[in-house]
């Protein structure tokens, strides 16, 4: 009998240790992952109606402004209306990467957010390898336009899909190299510990107290540069929207698209303009640190200045669209080939120089 008890006593034991160390923590993971689904679908909403704002606003007319008060509902009625449309597959498309195709681009495009720091300790997952995480997942989503290209067995699909696909590829290096000079400035793969570290920088070292002067975009002007107008390519963003410019009258990769499997594809690039404004904002912007380390710059709350800094520069993103030509696909290539590669390749060996001169390497 005793023997039978001490039994139930180790299953117990066995089964709250199994329930605080798998299903309590894994509940929360869960919970904080839906948040964020459900920030970033929002987010990609006002998005759309900022934009939309934006753009009217350069051009001198009003943008949305029936649907719900000031038009704010005009994305929500966008979104229902490619819900209720029928889906188009064609006869002749290979049916199965026909639909997974988006289903693969808007997966890696929201996986992204996973390791984004929102603020100190609002993270999903806090992982030592975060930028590697992000360029791996970023880099993947080549496939995905991909398999929507050539599974629409279109020629126009098909051709569009490569010339995204090196468009992103190319754009990627100048991007890696961008990262690799921020990694030597901070000596860590964790996305905290890169906001952390521009508490103090060019602007303490010439004895100022600590403020915006001390982020990465100082110290790093030229690759902070690269970065926006790279991430501007990757995300296939005006001037560099080529893969569906409007002159071409078809839509790219996603020219056989419809309904719900187009509002994926046109989703994936709403969340990958967010997720690349947010990892600008964490390489270069001091993530949630507030731009003077004095009140009443620090009573507000950390997630508030991310916030702003994200939006401003989702808003650069806007007015860039909004006033820039388009590029033709050979100036695409070559500035990111010619001009690009040669600078964030001098950036690193620059960077790499000066810190271990200086004695200043992490």
């Amino acid at each position: 009998m005793q023997q039978n008890e001490q039994g139930f006593e180790t299953e117990y034991k066995l089964m709250d240790q199994f329930i605080d160390t798998y299903v309590i923590p894994g509940a929360i993971m869960i919970a904080q992952s839906l948040l964020l689904l459900v920030a970033v679908l929002v987010s990609t909403a006002i998005l759309i109606y900022a934009e939309r704002k934006i753009w009217a606003a350069v051009h001198m007319r009003r943008g949305p402004n029936v649907v719900g008060p000031w038009g704010v509902m005009q994305p929500f009625a966008d979104f229902l209306k490619f819900l209720l449309k029928e889906p188009v597959i064609p006869a002749s498309a290979s049916k199965i990467v026909f639909v997974i195709g988006p289903l693969v681009s808007v997966t890696l495009a929201l996986a992204a957010w996973a390791v984004i720091p929102v603020n100190q300790n609002w993270v999903v997952a806090d992982v030592n390898i975060g930028i590697l995480y992000i360029f791996a997942v970023s880099s993947l989503g080549v496939y995905g336009v991909i398999m929507a290209g050539w599974a629409s067995n279109s020629k126009y699909a098909f051709l569009a899909a490569l010339r995204s696909a090196a468009q992103m590829v190319s754009y990627e290096v100048s991007i890696g190299f961008v990262i690799i000079t921020v990694l030597l400035c901070v000596g860590s793969l964790n996305l905290t510990e890169i906001v952390l570290s521009q508490r103090d920088g060019a602007g303490t070292m010439l004895g100022l107290s600590p403020s915006f002067l001390d982020w990465h975009w100082l110290a790093l002007f030229p690759m902070f540069v690269i970065f926006f107008i790279s991430a501007l390519a990757e995300t296939n963003r005006a001037p560099f929207d080529l893969p569906e410019a409007e002159s071409e009258l078809v839509a790219g990769y996603t020219v056989e698209y419809s309904s719900s499997l187009f509002l994926l594809q046109f989703l994936t690039e709403l969340v990958a303009v967010l997720a690349m404004s947010a990892i600008t904002v964490v390489l270069f912007l001091g993530g949630w640190l507030p731009p003077l380390q004095i009140a009443p710059f620090t009573w507000v709350p950390g997630v508030v200045w991310f916030l702003a800094k994200l939006w401003s520069v989702v808003f650069m993103f806007s007015m860039v669209k909004a006033i820039v030509p388009r590029y033709r696909y050979d100036q695409l290539m070559r500035l990111g080939w010619k001009v690009f590669l040669p600078i964030s390749l001098f950036m690193v060996f620059a960077t790499a120089l000066v810190l271990q001169l200086t004695g200043w390497a992490a």
